[in-house]
């Protein structure tokens, strides 16, 4: 039994995999040859040394290419890759401190997020706590808020701090606010 040919993305019929009886056909040149039958359309696609490319199945008849399968193939795939490369899949880096951090460690997360800011992505600045240091979630909340200060150059707050449960964050989106 003949299946549909399964390439990513597209459910394609190919030469005798078309069932419709009546198909609107466009020669390898681009030109619309009309409505003709299945067999003529093939008789077309065999001359030409080309196949039958089932593209608009959903249409009313459905519309056949005469094409070079592989080569149409290629392309779609080629076109799929750079439609990707185009879109910048933006990600959320977390960078996590502690309320009692070393003034250089706190200069390493720093760098740390604004390498990660001016490549593009979001960055979520998280401060967890440990034991005692719940009673003074001031102090992280400080140095978060001294972070948002030094990153406000080129990132914006997307939200005010938030505390939940063991961690106060904040998610800083790329680009610096409008003065």
């Amino acid at each position: 039994m003949a299946e549909k040919v399964k390439t990513k993305g597209m459910n394609l019929r190919i030469n005798k995999q078309i069932r419709e009886q009546k198909l609107r056909v466009i020669d390898n040149d681009g030109n619309q040859v009309g409505i003709i039958t299945l067999r003529d359309a093939l008789a077309m696609a065999e001359e030409a040394g080309l196949d039958l490319v089932e593209i608009v199945p959903d249409a009313t008849p459905p519309v056949c290419k005469i094409i070079d399968y592989g080569k149409y193939r290629y392309d779609q795939t080629k076109r799929e890759k750079e439609s990707k490369k185009a879109r910048h899949q933006i990600r959320v880096k977390e960078v996590k401190i502690k309320p009692n951090i070393d003034v250089h460690d706190f200069e390493t997360k720093l760098r740390h997020a604004r390498k990660f800011l001016t490549e593009g992505n979001k960055v979520k600045l998280t401060c967890f706590f440990r034991g005692r240091e719940m009673a003074h979630t001031e102090i992280g909340r400080g140095l978060l808020e001294k972070m948002c200060e030094e990153l406000s150059d080129i990132s914006t707050p997307e939200a005010q701090l938030k505390r939940m449960g063991r961690f106060i964050h904040v998610v800083l989106a790329p680009g610096a606010k409008k003065k």
